[in-house]
């Protein structure tokens, strides 16, 4: 019988890097970047995945997407994912870099209402009562619409991509690096907003960041990823009060600012 809870099953993913050839008898080199990752997030989750950079955390967040090949099964909702079409319905992703992400000259209501003229949901008026909906869900209001993309700050900007992951209300959104290129105070109050929405809205999230400290401070199950393996997984609070594997322990010793219970209690 089927768990109706369980969102995204990971199974046996893995990843290999084909590097060019070099020279005309040149051999390609394949370089293993995922390495048989295995893991479940479930409804109304906020999942973590942390590591170093070059560990392969974007690689597996783009092969959920669709937008990377991979060897293994990826099930969404108990079905294996399928076409980008189909998948952008399910899961949608808010990147690091919302200058790279939004085309400046767009205003925010062109590109929060594209997703949904893309995929034909509802008539021109309901199109533009979401719109108005997402704005609000995301602290903006309705005057928004009429903004071009460079008139806004960058928190602004971060706000108008979640609003645009959220428009098509997806089962599951990937926040990448989503707060790594604002200033702290920005990207504490976009962290305030992923809680907020996971809330009201019951918003499944799985987070993926190098920084510890927003992991812990969001997270309610994280996996460390080293080498392109998850070397543990765990309730966030038990994780990092009794970290099993030398990499958790080294990455916890290494981050600033993080009160936890002595090691061997919870």
């Amino acid at each position: 019988m089927s768990d109706s809870n369980l969102l995204l099953e990971v199974c046996g993913v893995s990843n290999v890097y084909e590097t060019s050839s070099l020279g005309f008898l040149g051999r390609k080199r394949r370089i293993p970047v995922l390495k048989n990752i295995n893991f479940e997030i479930r409804r109304g989750e906020i999942f973590g995945l942390v590591g170093e950079s070059g560990s392969g955390k974007t690689t597996l967040g783009n092969c959920i997407l669709g937008l990377l090949g991979y060897e293994g099964t990826i099930r969404i909702s108990g079905k294996e994912r399928r076409g980008l079409r189909e998948t952008a319905r399910n899961i949608q992703a808010v990147f690091q870099d919302p200058d790279s992400s939004l085309d400046p000259s767009k205003t925010a209501g062109f590109l929060l209402e594209e997703p949904l003229v893309i995929h034909r949901a509802g008539s021109r008026t309901e199109r533009d009562r979401r719109v108005d909906e997402v704005l609000e869900l995301v602290g903006l209001d309705s005057s928004y619409k009429r903004r071009r993309v460079y008139e806004l700050s960058g928190g602004q900007k971060q706000r108008i991509c979640i609003g645009c992951a959220l428009v098509l209300e997806p089962d599951l959104i990937i926040a990448d690096e989503a707060v790594s290129a604002l200033d702290v105070s920005v990207g504490a109050q976009i962290l305030n907003l992923f809680r907020d929405l996971h809330e009201r809205l019951g918003l499944s999230l799985f987070f993926i960041s190098h920084n510890l400290n927003l992991v812990y401070y969001l997270c309610d199950t994280i996996a460390v990823m080293y080498r392109g393996e998850i070397v543990e997984k765990g309730e966030a609070e038990k994780l990092y009060a009794a970290p099993e594997h030398p990499y958790t322990k080294a990455l916890l010793e290494a981050a600033p600012g993080i009160d936890r219970p002595p090691q061997g209690g919870v």
